[in-house]
C-alpha cells in the first residue's frame, strides 16, 4: 500500500523549496542523474524515504486522524539533515518525523558558487497518507523557466507583459523563508567576553589555523569552527503565537529576498539596583532603549547600525569615576567606555550613543570596514595593546587574512577633550594608526607583532597620509615628522596550545626602550614597559561548558605618557589599552559556566596602583594618570610599580542570568558587586571606598560593561 502512495507523496513535494542554491543536495541514488533532473531524483528519494519508514501512531489511526503535518528542515554544508520546525497537532507525530529523518544518510550538500551551502526545506504531510493533493513539483529558485517563452513572443506581448510585471514590482517584494545569514556574513560578533566564552574552545583547537587576538571577530569566520547557528537553534522554544517567537526565538523584524536581507531589532539595557554604602542615592539605575538594523547586500556586503538613548546613575565609585573624566565644556561626565554624559534629574546622566560600519569582503582573503566603534588585539580579559574600555571612535580596519597570517591595519580618528587643549568650543583631533600581523608558527604557537603611533592635527597636518602605507614601520615614519611629531609603541603577543583544554597567552607593550637603563638595574623612568600573562581552561575538570580564567598584567609608570599630553595614547580621557592606565599590577581569575539558557560568572580581581597626591606639596606626576606630561616626574630612577599614593584594590563580581533571546543576546540578570579601595593618603581624586552593589535587570548584551575600575 505504501508504495502505490509514493506517486501522490511524491507530488505533493510541491511545498518544498530552496533558498538560494544553484545545484540540489545528492543522495548517492542520484549521482549518475544529469544537473536537469537533479531536483526530481532529489525529491523522488527522499519521498521514498519517508513513505517506507512513517508510521502512523496506532492511537491515531484508531481515531481516524486527519490532519497536515508542516516540516522544515535543511540539508547542511556537510549533508547532514536538520529537522528545524516541525508544526503538528500531536506530540506523537512530531516524535515520529525526528525519528525518521534521524535515519537519514548523509548526502552530498548543495552546492552554490561551487562551494558547499545550506539549503532549507518545508514538508507538508496529510494524515491519512492518501489524501495528499497531486500539484506540480516546481523550486522558487528556477527563474530561466520563462526564458523560451519570452523569446517567442512578439514585441507588443513582451511590452505588455513588462507593464503588467511593473504595475505588480512593490507586491511582488515579499520574504522567503528566512535562513539566518548572518552567521555565513561579514558582520561584527559584538564585543561580550559571555558570548565569546561560548566559541572560544572551538577555536583553539590544537590544529586549527585561526587568529584569535584580533576583534571582533565575523560571523563568517567563527561558523567555521563553531556552528553558531546551531547553537541558537538549540536553545529554540516551541512558541505558537508572533509575539512568543519574536520575544524568545527571532529577530523582531526580518526580510530576506534572493540577494539582500536585513533584520531590525529593539534593545534594552534596563538595571535597577542599590549601594548599600551611598545614602546620597536611593537606588542605582540605567536605562538603555536601542534600535539595531542590521544586513547584508549581496553575499560580501554587510551593515550594521545601532543607536543608543540612555540616562543613568550609578554606584559611587563608578559616579566618581565618570565625573573625574568629563571633558571641557561644562557637562558633567564621561561614562566609561560609552561617552560624554549631560545633567539628567537629580545627579543622573544621559548620555547618547551610536555605532556602525559597513563590511565589504571583496575576496576571501580581504575585509574593509569603516565605522564608528571599538577594536581590541589580544587574548586576554585585558589588552594592553588596544583594548574596548573607551568610547567609541571613528575607524577603518583592513583585514588580510592567507596562509599561515593574518594581518590588521586600523586608522582612527580620536579626541583630546581637556579643556588645555580646547578651541573655540570644539575638542582637539589627534589620529591613530596601528597594524598587528599574526602568524601561527605551528599548530600550538602563534606570535604577533604590534605597532602603533599616535599624532596630531598640528600644522594643517591633518592626517598624515605617510600613516596609510600598511606595511612600513611606523617608529621611523615618527622619527622623520620631527620630535613631536607623534608618539609610537610596539607590542607582542604569544599563545601556546598547551592541549584542547589549557590555552597560555601573554603581551608585551614597549613604549620605550632603553637598554642601558634597563640593563643598569636603576629602575629608570625610561623602562615604559608592560606585560600580561595568562591562562585559559576550557571544559575545566571535564565539565562541559565550563571555562576558567587566570591573568596577570602589569604597567609600568609612565607607560602610554608623553612628553605633549596630546599625544599619550588615550582617547575622550580614556586609555585606550588599560582602563587603569599605567603604574599597576592586577590578577583576575574568573570562572563562567553555561547550561541551555542559563548563564553564570564570578570575577575577583586584586590590584596594587600608584596614584597621584594632586597637593601643593605634591603636584608630581608618579606615572598612573596617562594625561600628564612624564616630564613632572619627581625623580629619574629607582621607579616601581606603585610609586606615589599606593592604592590597594579588591573587586569581586557574581552574576547570574537567563537567555531570554540567543538570536538577539537577550538576557535577564543579577549582579553582586563588592569592591574595595584602600590608599595610603586620602586625596579628592582617591580615597578610602568601599562598596556592596546589587543589580537586577534585563539587557542585550552587544558591549561589554567595565565596572572593575
Amino acid at each position: 500500500m505504501k508504495y502505490l502512495l509514493l506517486p501522490i507523496l511524491f507530488f505533493s513535494f510541491c511545498g518544498l523549496y530552496s533558498q538560494n542554491a544553484e545545484v540540489y543536495p545528492v543522495f548517492p541514488e542520484c549521482d549518475t542523474v544529469n544537473y536537469n533532473s537533479s531536483e526530481a531524483c532529489f525529491n523522488a528519494t527522499l519521498t521514498e524515504f519517508v513513505v517506507e519508514r512513517f508510521q502512523v501512531p496506532s492511537t491515531l489511526q484508531e481515531k481516524s486522524y486527519n490532519g497536515q503535518i508542516t516540516v522544515i528542515f535543511e540539508v547542511s554544508r556537510t549533508g547532514t539533515f536538520r529537522v528545524m520546525y516541525v508544526d503538528a497537532a500531536y506530540e506523537s507525530l512530531k516524535e515520529e518525523v525526528e525519528r525518521v529523518f534521524s535515519l537519514l544518510p548523509q548526502i552530498q550538500p548543495a552546492m552554490y558558487n561551487a562551494e558547499p551551502t545550506y539549503m532549507q526545506f518545508r514538508l507538508p504531510i496529510n494524515i491519512p497518507l492518501e489524501s495528499n493533493l497531486i500539484q506540480e513539483v516546481r523550486s522558487e529558485n528556477i527563474t530561466s523557466v520563462d526564458a523560451p517563452i519570452i523569446a517567442q513572443q512578439n514585441r507588443e506581448d513582451l511590452n505588455e507583459n513588462e507593464l503588467v510585471k511593473a504595475a505588480n514590482e512593490y507586491d511582488s517584494i515579499k520574504s522567503k523563508i528566512f535562513t539566518n545569514p548572518r552567521y555565513d556574513s561579514n558582520i561584527n560578533i559584538p564585543l561580550s567576553h559571555e558570548y565569546y566564552s561560548r566559541f572560544d574552545a572551538a577555536l583553539n583547537q590544537i590544529g586549527t589555523n585561526t587568529h584569535t587576538a584580533s576583534k571582533p571577530f565575523l560571523f563568517k569566520d567563527v561558523s567555521k569552527y563553531y556552528d553558531l547557528e546551531e547553537d541558537s537553534r538549540r536553545l529554540f522554544q516551541d512558541r505558537k503565537t508572533l509575539v512568543g517567537r519574536k520575544i524568545w526565538n527571532e529577530h523582531m523584524v526580518r526580510f530576506e529576498a534572493d540577494d539582500y536581507w536585513f533584520t531590525f531589532d529593539f534593545a534594552l539595557d534596563l538595571q535597577l539596583g542599590k549601594d548599600f554604602n551611598d545614602d546620597s542615592r536611593d537606588y542605582t539605575y540605567n536605562n538603555t532603549r536601542a534600535a539595531i538594523f542590521q544586513g547584508g547586500l549581496g553575499k560580501n556586503l554587510n551593515f550594521y547600525a545601532v543607536v543608543y538613548e540612555n540616562q543613568g546613575q550609578f554606584a559611587g565609585y563608578y559616579n566618581n569615576w565618570a565625573e573625574s573624566l568629563k571633558p571641557n565644556g561644562g557637562d558633567p561626565a564621561i561614562i566609561p567606555s560609552r561617552g560624554i554624559a549631560k545633567p539628567f534629574g537629580d545627579n543622573a546622566y544621559d548620555y547618547p550613543v551610536a555605532e556602525g560600519y559597513v563590511s565589504y569582503s571583496p575576496s576571501k582573503f580581504f575585509n574593509v570596514q569603516f565605522g564608528h566603534g571599538k577594536n581590541f588585539i589580544g587574548d586576554g580579559y585585558r589588552s594592553l595593546l588596544m583594548s574596548d574600555v573607551a568610547s567609541p571612535f571613528p575607524y577603518l580596519k583592513l583585514d588580510t587574512e592567507f596562509w599561515k597570517l593574518k594581518y590588521t591595519n586600523i586608522w582612527m580618528s580620536l579626541r583630546d577633550v581637556r579643556p588645555e587643549v580646547n578651541e573655540d568650543g570644539s575638542f582637539k583631533t589627534k589620529y591613530m594608526a596601528n597594524h598587528y600581523l599574526s602568524l601561527n608558527v605551528s599548530k600550538r604557537l602563534n606570535i604577533g607583532l604590534f605597532e602603533s603611533v599616535i599624532w596630531e592635527s598640528d600644522n594643517d597636518r591633518g592626517f598624515d597620509l605617510n600613516y596609510l602605507n600598511p606595511v612600513i614601520f611606523y617608529r621611523a615614519i615618527e622619527f622623520s615628522t620631527g620630535p613631536n611629531g607623534g608618539n609610537a609603541l610596539i607590542g607582542l603577543t604569544a599563545k601556546y596550545k598547551i592541549n584542547n583544554q589549557l590555552n597560555a597567552y601573554g603581551q608585551w607593550i614597549i613604549d620605550e626602550f632603553s637598554s642601558s637603563d634597563i640593563f643598569g638595574g636603576e629602575q629608570s623612568w625610561k623602562n615604559k614597559l608592560g606585560y600580561q600573562l595568562g591562562l585559559k581552561y576550557y571544559n575545566a575538570f571535564d565539565v562541559p561548558n565550563l571555562f576558567l580564567q587566570l591573568e596577570y598584567n602589569q604597567v609600568r609608570p609612565y607607560t602610554y605618557s608623553h612628553r605633549k599630553p596630546v599625544l599619550n595614547y588615550g582617547h575622550a580621557n580614556q586609555s585606550m589599552a588599560h582602563l587603569w592606565g599605567a603604574n599597576f599590577r592586577e590578577l583576575i581569575a574568573i570562572g563562567r559556566y553555561k547550561k541551555d539558557r542559563w548563564y553564570g560568572m564570578a570575577k575577583m580581581i586584586y590590584g596594587k596602583r600608584g596614584f597621584d597626591y594632586n597637593s601643593f606639596e605634591d603636584p608630581f606626576s608618579y606615572g598612573e594618570n596617562i594625561y600628564r606630561s612624564y616630564r613632572e616626574r619627581p625623580f629619574d630612577d629607582g621607579v616601581k610599580i606603585g610609586q606615589g599614593n599606593t592604592g590597594i584594590s579588591f573587586f569581586g563580581q557574581l552574576e547570574a542570568g537567563y537567555i531570554i533571546n540567543p538570536e538577539t543576546n537577550l538576557k535577564l540578570y543579577g549582579s553582586f558587586i563588592y569592591r574595595n579601595m584602600n590608599t595610603d593618603l586620602n586625596t579628592l581624586t582617591n580615597f578610602d571606598i568601599s562598596t556592596t552593589w546589587l543589580n537586577l535587570g534585563i539587557r542585550t548584551d552587544i558591549f561589554n560593561w567595565y565596572y572593575d575600575y
